[in-house]
């Protein structure tokens, strides 16, 4: 999957903010075009959520670790950042070390970039605040710079050093890489909804092709790209920063990082936002599947503003939603067997798998359906595929000269190492097809074959699904969205369930997380809880 930034600015009300975007991010759990368009899992649902092969295991390792620093580690908390100037005004970057593996400290390092942008004042400084998008995969120093740093309310800014550190394996942080711009341009196109034997060894060949790639490419990185690695090495930072406690806001993949840490740290967990949450409990084919009921509720939406607009190539002001599934459906089976023309430079023509992932990047956020009805209607009226494409690029990070950031490969490293594969083997996708179109008719055949690709990751997983409860932390603020259609809104239900000190709060409206999407309710909440520590009443909700 990747990262997708919202359309909508973070701004508090009487403040004049420069644009800033949460990065729409989520935890995909899949390979390519459609392989890359089934975003993240974990679920809010309880029942048999955490019965799956390695839960234990999972549920040890990210139990609550020592309060005293152990000395085998001493030298990495001892750290400071030497801070220099990098490139962008008003920003500071440096390097920190980490261990390869926490249990073989003295086996190596990995280097973490970190950024950061001093608090502006007026007022006492709060500290640092650590900011991550999501993903896993989306470069949290980029999110800062482009959006967090200089978007973020003002009195937020203010208050906070506002800091980031890209995880390990990602962007500057020893990226993990797999394939070159050309095998990437080849895995996205490859046809995610098999119709014969033939096709489904082509996409079986993809997955592996892909996942033999990260071996070659990145074999020392690979077995040590967990979120528990990643969160112990934000407690790194922290101490690095000099603060007693994290404070953080995370997004998407982000809450589920920012949970872990507070599982592992809970004496050290300051004011964490935990925005569109994730819940840790659930199976990959769980997870899967609820995020493909709640791309099918974003798509409802979508389809009822859709034929409201002059502009609706997929029916008219009497057309069901149900209806405009089955012709967007009816679209993708065309484009299946015809691709069409781009004007792409590089030849490329928009098959099913592209034009799907076009339509699921614009499921993230609302402003971006009038886009989506731009580029649908170009490509069902006038054989233009070229808007489309676009969106599917923005959704991979590909940029006009072919390269790809580290984002899809990252996504997959860290999801294929923190929970067991969902499917094995093509049959069992098969077997589990009707459940996954029952939960969405348009994109559930799509995204039950994008669940297969941890099938044939190279390595083994170390993860499974656990419950977090963080018991001692301070109070931990979830926010979910009721129609969010990458984190849906029970995974955010269950997590606060889940941590001991969880504060729920609730945004009732459309789109891929919360803050700043526009509600002053929600924003004021927020910040309230980030600048004077205080955190809403359990169950607050805002619209």
């Amino acid at each position: 999957m990747y990262i997708r930034r919202s359309f909508h600015p973070l701004t508090t009300a009487g403040q004049n903010n420069p644009p800033v975007r949460h990065a729409r991010t989520s935890r995909v759990r899949t390979g390519g075009a459609l392989l890359a368009a089934a975003a993240l899992l974990v679920s809010a649902c309880s029942s048999g959520s955490a019965t799956s092969t390695g839960g234990a295991a999972a549920q040890a390792a990210s139990a609550a670790l020592p309060e005293a620093t152990p000395a085998a580690l001493a030298s990495y908390y001892g750290q400071k950042v030497n801070w220099r100037s990098c490139g962008v005004p008003g920003f500071e970057c440096g390097t920190l070390k980490a261990p390869l593996d926490y249990a073989k400290p003295t086996d190596g390092d990995v280097r973490l970039a970190v950024a950061r942008k001093k608090a502006t004042g007026p007022g006492r400084r709060l500290g640092s605040l650590l900011v991550n998008p999501g993903g896993p995969g989306g470069s949290a120093i980029g999110y800062l710079q482009a959006y967090a740093g200089i978007g973020y309310p003002a009195d937020v800014r203010a208050r906070y050093d506002m800091v980031a550190v890209d995880p390990r394996g990602v962007a500057r942080s020893e990226p993990v890489e797999c394939l070159g711009g050309r095998d990437m341009d080849a895995y996205t196109q490859t046809d995610a909804t098999p119709d014969d034997e033939r096709e489904t060894t082509e996409l079986v060949d993809a997955y592996q092709e892909f996942a033999e790639g990260c071996g070659a490419r990145s074999p020392r990185l690979l077995r040590h790209v967990s979120t528990v690695e990643a969160a112990r090495d934000m407690d790194i930072v922290r101490a690095a920063l000099g603060d007693p406690k994290l404070s953080y806001v995370g997004a998407s993949y982000g809450t589920f990082l920012g949970a872990t840490y507070a599982g592992l740290f809970p004496e050290r967990a300051g004011r964490l936002v935990l925005d569109g949450a994730m819940d840790p409990s659930l199976t990959a084919r769980r997870m899967n599947l609820d995020q493909t009921a709640g791309f099918e509720t974003a798509f409802q939406a979508f389809a009822k503003e859709c034929v409201q607009q002059p502009d609706c190539p997929l029916g008219g002001r009497r057309t069901t939603p149900d209806q405009v599934g089955r012709n967007l459906k009816a679209f993708f089976k065309k484009l299946d067997a015809r691709p069409i023309p781009t004007g792409d430079a590089d030849g490329r023509r928009l098959g099913e798998s592209l034009a799907t992932t076009g339509v699921i990047a614009a499921m993230y956020d609302e402003g971006a359906w009038a886009q989506l009805r731009e580029a649908l209607t170009s490509a069902m009226k006038e054989n233009d595929g070229a808007g489309l494409l676009v969106l599917s690029d923005s959704y991979y990070e590909r940029d006009a000269d072919g390269r790809y950031a580290n984002l899809m490969f990252a996504n997959a490293a860290v999801n294929c190492l923190d929970l067991p594969a969902a499917f094995d083997t093509p049959d069992a996708v098969r077997k589990d097809l009707p459940a996954f179109e029952k939960a969405s008719p348009v994109f559930g055949e799509g995204l039950a074959w994008a669940s297969l690709n941890c099938a044939y990751w190279p390595v083994k997983p170390t993860g499974g699904p656990h419950r977090i409860e963080a018991k001692g932390a301070a109070p931990i603020l979830v926010v979910g969205t009721t129609r969010d259609p990458a984190t849906p809104y029970r995974w955010a239900r269950s997590l606060s369930a889940q941590l001991s000190s969880a504060r729920l709060l609730t945004y009732e409206g459309d789109g891929h997380t919360a803050y700043g999407r526009g509600s002053t309710c929600i924003d004021s909440t927020i910040n309230a809880y980030l600048l004077r520590g205080t955190p809403p009443t359990d169950g607050k909700r805002c619209s």
